[in-house]
């Protein structure tokens, strides 16, 4: 089987760079639900919807979004880019996503995350930042309790008890879970989703891919010493712009990746009081296109450097976050089809 390829959004609102298009969220929507069903088409292997609260992200609900995707889509994985496990309560977390998974016929990619950098969410939701590791802990550890839909006695120390209540509905999805736990900077998360026999997904961030990659080994080995049967998957997500050759696709990428940066940048300073140096650094496309995130160019080129990306973090599922900085709704359904035509036959 060859390298597993799927698309990411975060649903950022930024004006073309290009052409001044201004966006609405209708729009967004729909581009999305288009690419999904050219993806679906030419064998991608899936979809991830993102999810934010109180900030400029359009995506809020990336269960309901999957719901309607599901609805245009046959095969395509069904993934969230995360759900915010440590933030929402779990119970209900677990109902809507067994219904994405039962609507879709058993096609949930669940993947969840702390979202701890975001401190302005916790603060949102009347949470104590402190808490996140616990509560995130928690929560997939009660999540995993509820998957299999029989009665459950449980208590924990963020919700009320659980005195025989089970899961409805009852999720297609079974052994191994279709979870993933969404983290690079957190050895806990890693060694938590090892333990508890989930996969790892490293996030999509500015700065080196390759210091994401202790974390996987700490995932891979905590994975190993709680004996699971079956195998331990990690997936990566990454910046792409493929177009009809490689000047193209940089010169059009360029104005729009530089957009979201700044846009991205933005959102940085506003969510937390003391973020890392690389997430506010200067835009650099010479650097995050060849030592960054960034893959940029024609189908052969931008094949050739997802291989070499993905070996460094040893992903087995590859997350391509292509519609940001105001891309055009038509030009981003044609890099989907692009992607699926001429790049993942190259990666076959």
């Amino acid at each position: 089987m060859g390298m597993k390829i799927g698309l990411m959004s975060l649903g950022d609102i930024v004006d073309d760079p290009v052409t001044g298009h201004q966006f609405s969220a209708y729009e967004r929507y729909r581009m999305m639900i288009e690419a999904a069903e050219a993806g679906d088409k030419l064998g991608l292997h899936g979809i991830y919807i993102g999810e934010h609260h109180g900030i400029n992200y359009t995506f809020s609900a990336p269960q309901v979004l999957l719901g309607a995707i599901a609805e245009r889509t046959t095969n395509l994985r069904l993934g969230t880019a995360v759900a915010l496990a440590a933030n929402l309560d779990p119970f209900r977390l677990a109902e809507d996503y067994a219904t994405v998974d039962v609507i879709s016929g058993g096609r949930l990619e669940l993947v969840t995350g702390r979202g701890n950098f975001f401190v302005s969410t916790y603060t949102l939701f009347g949470q104590a930042i402190e808490d996140s590791s616990a509560r995130f802990a928690e929560a997939m550890d009660l999540l995993c309790k509820l998957w299999p839909g029989s009665p459950l006695q449980w208590s924990g120390s963020f919700r009320p008890p659980i005195t025989g209540q089970k899961l409805q509905p009852t999720p297609i999805q079974q052994q191994p879970l279709p979870f993933w736990v969404g983290g690079g900077s957190s050895p806990e998360s890693a060694k938590l989703a090892g333990r508890l026999g989930l996969n790892l997904m490293l996030p999509s961030a500015f700065g080196r891919p390759d210091k994401f990659a202790p974390m996987a080994d700490v995932y891979r080995q905590s994975f190993a010493a709680a004996g699971h049967r079956h195998q331990a998957q990690v997936g990566a997500c990454w910046h792409g712009w493929v177009g009809a050759d490689d000047a193209q696709a940089r010169a059009r990428f360029e104005p729009r990746y530089r957009a979201y940066h700044a846009f991205n940048t933005g959102i940085i300073r506003s969510v937390n009081p003391d973020p890392p140096p690389y997430l506010i650094a200067p835009f650099d496309f010479g650097f995050l296109t060849t030592s960054g995130p960034a893959i940029v160019g024609g189908p052969e080129a931008f094949a050739e450097r997802l291989s070499k990306l993905a070996s460094v973090v040893g992903a087995d599922v590859n997350l391509i976050k292509m519609d940001m900085g105001g891309v055009p709704r038509e030009e981003y359904v044609d890099m989907v089809r692009l992607l699926g035509e001429r790049v993942i036959p190259l990666l076959q």
